[in-house]
């Protein structure tokens, strides 16, 4: 018996709207920043800011990226979806640092020995990438806690202000957040090395100089929120009017 055409099936070909685009965008980017920030925090820069010594890591100059992207994907994609990417960006941290790892235990050609080579040896690999690893250490047992209590003070103050005042959220969560981060984060990555006189005022320059970079942050916060609201056409999530998990559907 001649049967009738099929009827046709869904279309294999994943849609993305501007929201799910702009999601996985801003998710490369933090990770990147994240993933970056770590490998390159083994070293110290000093600068004289405003008449204050300050010594902080090279970490320091895509960091403040993930400061603001934190708040962006908290305003426009809810609490539930900033935790996702935070954890993301825990297990691409622990597969960064296991990579590392296992590439430092595969020996050195033989050829890397000789008196004439000009390139990598196995004692600068290990004294940039091992070193790495103890920045990396230290940054992940800083990084859940600080992102979490950044979530969780930005949706406090965002529904005691009901939904207003964006940079007192932005500041404020980040404030909090980074304090945690950069005491957890230094004496992990320093004690043994340094006196605790030396961590403590990296401690105090970091912190400071995050602080100053979270309210210099203010105006591209705005700025980012009016690209995405007028320019893409998505909306924050507004405490009270709308669910977390709010799914927008696609059109085909």
């Amino acid at each position: 018996m001649r049967q009738g055409p099929t009827p046709p099936g869904p279309d294999p070909n994943m849609f993305l709207d501007k929201r799910h685009k702009l999601f996985l965008v801003l998710t490369g980017i933090f990770v990147t920043c994240l993933l970056v920030g770590d490998i390159i925090g083994g070293k110290l820069v000093e600068a004289n800011l405003f008449g204050f010594q300050f010594t902080t890591t090279v970490g320091m100059v895509p960091f403040p990226v993930t400061f603001l992207l934190t708040d962006v994907l908290n305003e426009f994609y809810g609490q539930r979806a900033a935790r996702f990417i935070t954890l993301v960006g825990f297990g691409l941290a622990v597969l960064s640092f296991t990579i590392i790892y296992v590439a430092a235990l595969i020996p050195f050609a033989g050829m890397t020995r000789a008196a004439d080579w000009s390139g990598v040896t196995e004692a600068t690999f290990n004294n940039v990438f091992l070193g790495s690893l103890r920045m990396i250490i230290a940054s992940m047992c800083a990084y859940l806690v600080s992102q979490f209590s950044d979530i969780a003070v930005f949706q406090l103050l965002k529904r005691l202000t009901s939904n207003k005042l964006l940079w007192l959220r932005a500041t404020g969560s980040t404030a909090v957040s980074q304090l945690i981060d950069t005491v957890v984060i230094t004496f992990v990555a320093w004690s043994g090395m340094m006196s605790t006189g030396k961590i403590l005022n990296i401690i105090y320059s970091a912190y400071g100089l995050k602080l100053m970079i979270a309210i210099g942050l203010t105006p591209l916060i705005y700025l980012c929120h009016a690209l995405v609201e007028r320019g893409l056409g998505i909306q924050p999530i507004l405490i009270g009017e709308a669910p977390d998990d709010r799914v927008v559907e696609a059109q085909p």
